[in-house]
């Protein structure tokens, strides 16, 4: 989003029902629903409220931490709670899993607020279904991840009012894939293929396609996927930046790769920067030095470029000893105590007066490599006449952006399906997705990857749900 707003919560007026000659005026600043949806501008803040919520980006300590990519980081007796999640050996009492359902239900209930209320409202058509399609693309994004870090989840589809809007029942995933799919498709309907310039940074119709499409994959409905994937193309939006490393500077949020990122605010006096830079950065910058990559990810570089060169994304994406990090320095393996790498995607040089809490450097959640990858993956699980070499062309769009050579000659399924989850792994490393990527892979992938510490629970391994929400939501057996 372009500028970051707060919506003012809606409260309930009534506790001093009793007493009319507590004020001599109007309350100001508390809202109900039916007297804060009234303009256009109200809609307006209340969808980028959802957005806003999104603030707090923990989905690295999945996607990354529980990952074969990288382990807890930071100091060893720090952060427990995150190393229980990299050895899943996290209880229902985990405070990262708590952190996480809260606040995802809380962008599931901002959506459910801003669809309910916007829906009646007398403004311009286009805009209300503009507004009320963001709001599902980001109740439908919520849902992807809930349902792919704990499996059945309540789908809480109204305002918590009642009783029975509170405390909902887990639904099957079957369910809560159909209500995503329903979600996206409804915004795809009615979202725009781009926006002008004082709101670029919204949901946009090639977003609500490309995370369609991610959600078929992660079922297995290739053919689906592949649709979804040509309607996107079919916007002719979005094309590879030719500099991989500038899709992690300030700015590229607006660049043809990116179809759905987080974008920060660009004032010294806000604290609305991505905190990603704090979690992550050294500790000669300020940073608590989490998020460290292993060995591991470090290895799968084996191939040079057509130059003799390393795969310029492996430097791109995290700091190495003896190679340039920020700020004309060199990066020293003894700022990373747990690894010797640090995650250099979310770093910046150093500005004056500004802290790591306010870097701008966004946070791509979907780009324009991952659709492609995704392409060849359902192209090469569908098989038939021409499938692995069709996948093949996929991939070598991915490789030649880094100049990688000679383009793949693989032929058989089995192997492009090893290639393919390896150039995943290297083109959106510490983007999120590796975790939940080996967990679609299947028992003998994920238990491959991630050693003897994993233990596979069919249909896949999913965490415990918070016992907080155990507690309090009485649907809940």
């Amino acid at each position: 989003m372009k500028k970051r707003f707060y919506i003012p919560a809606i409260a309930v007026i009534g506790l001093f029902a009793s007493c009319t000659n507590f004020l001599s005026e109007e309350l100001k600043g508390d809202y109900t629903s039916s007297n804060y949806y009234t303009t256009p501008e109200s809609a307006t803040m209340a969808v980028t409220g959802i957005y806003n919520s999104l603030y707090g980006n923990t989905l690295w300590i999945f996607g990354d931490v529980a990952s074969d990519d990288a382990v807890k980081g930071g100091n060893a007796g720090d952060q427990a709670d995150i190393n229980a999640i990299n050895d899943f050996s996290a209880a229902a009492d985990n405070g990262v899993l708590n952190v996480f359902w809260q606040s995802t239900y809380e962008t599931v209930a901002r959506a459910n607020n801003a669809i309910k209320y916007i829906a009646p409202m007398n403004i311009d058509a286009t805009m209300k279904s503009r507004l009320i399609g963001e709001a599902k693309y980001l109740r439908a994004y919520s849902y992807f991840n809930l349902i792919n870090i704990f499996g059945k989840v309540p789908l809480k589809l109204e305002p918590q009012l009642t009783a029975a809007t509170i405390n909902v029942p887990l639904s099957e995933t079957s369910a809560i894939y159909a209500q995503i799919e329903k979600d996206l498709t409804e915004a795809a309907a009615v979202l725009p293929a781009s926006y002008p310039a004082s709101d670029i940074g919204r949901i946009t119709q090639g977003a609500a396609f490309g995370l369609l499409a991610k959600a078929d994959l992660y079922q297995q409905k290739y053919t689906e996927c592949l649709t979804n994937i040509q309607a996107l193309e079919n916007l002719h939006q979005y094309k590879l930046l030719s500099n991989y490393a500038n899709l992690f500077k300030p700015g590229s949020e607006d660049s043809t790769e990116v179809i759905f990122g987080f974008r920060y605010a660009n004032t010294a006096a806000s604290s609305l920067g991505n905190n990603l830079n704090v979690w992550f950065s050294p500790p000669t910058e300020g940073g608590y030095y989490f998020n460290a990559p292993t060995q591991n990810y470090v290895d799968i570089f084996v191939q040079k470029t057509t130059d003799g060169k390393d795969d310029p994304r492996l430097d791109a994406s995290i700091g190495r000893d003896g190679k340039p990090w920020f700020n004309n320095t060199t990066f020293s393996s003894s700022w990373s105590e747990a690894t010797g790498y640090l995650v250099k995607k979310y770093d910046e040089d150093a500005k004056p007066g500004v802290t790591k809490s306010q870097s701008t450097v966004p946070y791509q959640s979907m780009r324009y490599a991952d659709i492609l990858l995704m392409k060849a993956e359902a192209l090469n699980e569908l098989g038939g006449a021409g499938a692995v070499g069709n996948a093949a062309v996929e991939v070598n769009k991915v490789r030649q952006r880094v100049n990688l050579a000679p383009d793949l000659t693989t032929t058989t399924q089995s192997d492009m399906r090893i290639v393919i989850q390896n150039e995943r792994r290297k083109e959106l490393g510490f983007e999120f997705h590796r975790f939940f990527d080996l967990m679609r892979w299947g028992q003998a992938t994920a238990e491959a990857a991630l050693g003897t510490d994993f233990k596979w629970t069919a249909p896949r391994f999913y965490f415990p749900i918070p016992q907080s929400e155990k507690d309090t939501n009485k649907a809940l057996k």
